[in-house]
């Protein structure tokens, strides 16, 4: 599977990359990629609730009413979970939602999230660049001239580029990861993926 070289400006230049059939070629795992997207939002989540439950409620221990003789429930203290204000019964509590997958699984959710874009084509190759300045108006202008003003873009870089970082940071519906940082949730949550050829390679070494 080929995909043609553009540069920043949209044009072709006459160059064509190679992608890898075993990445972007393959049969898609639903379940898998369903599991890795799963993780990756559950580990977002803090995971910091709490309520307060009837032994940490202020509150005095005395017993309501007598036990016996009122024509109504039992009750032995006010910070009890049927009364207002009392305790909650088995609120939440702090923990974490994480939970483990294995590297087989999730690489194999990655190549079927490729291979979904590429289905969709939906990935575009670019030829490696950066920019002298970070200049959010440079890089709106290289989405403009992509013809995909508008649309969610994942732009994916060999490795770290600080100043094309910057320049996208302040434009909404536009991200930039490095090769290494890749998640399957954010390839399927874009609209069209942009991959530099530095990246092409670095994916492949990765995936293969």
């Amino acid at each position: 599977m080929e995909a043609v070289v553009l540069d920043i400006t949209g044009k072709d230049t006459g160059r064509k990359v190679s992608l890898n059939d075993a990445i972007y070629a393959i049969e898609p795992n639903d379940h898998a990629v369903y599991l890795d997207v799963k993780q990756y939002l559950a580990n977002q989540r803090q995971g910091t609730h709490k309520s307060k439950e009837r032994a940490e409620i202020t509150g005095s221990t005395r017993k309501i009413k007598k036990q016996k003789g009122t024509g109504t429930a039992r009750a032995g203290s006010i910070k009890s979970p049927v009364f207002r204000g009392g305790g909650r019964a088995f609120g939440p509590r702090p923990r974490s939602y994480s939970f483990k997958l294995n590297k087989k699984l999730k690489t194999l959710a990655r190549k079927s999230a490729f291979t979904i874009k590429a289905k969709e084509e939906a990935i575009v190759v670019l030829e490696n660049f950066n920019f002298e300045a970070p200049k959010t108006s440079a890089y709106s202008k290289m989405i403009g001239d992509l013809g995909l003003n508008g649309k969610k873009t994942l732009l994916v870089v060999a490795d770290t580029n600080k100043n094309v970082y910057l320049s996208s940071r302040n434009l909404q519906r536009t991200q930039v990861v490095i090769a290494s940082e890749l998640s399957t949730y954010k390839i399927l949550n874009s609209g069209t993926v942009l991959l530099t050829e530095g990246a092409v390679e670095k994916i492949e070494n990765i995936l293969s």
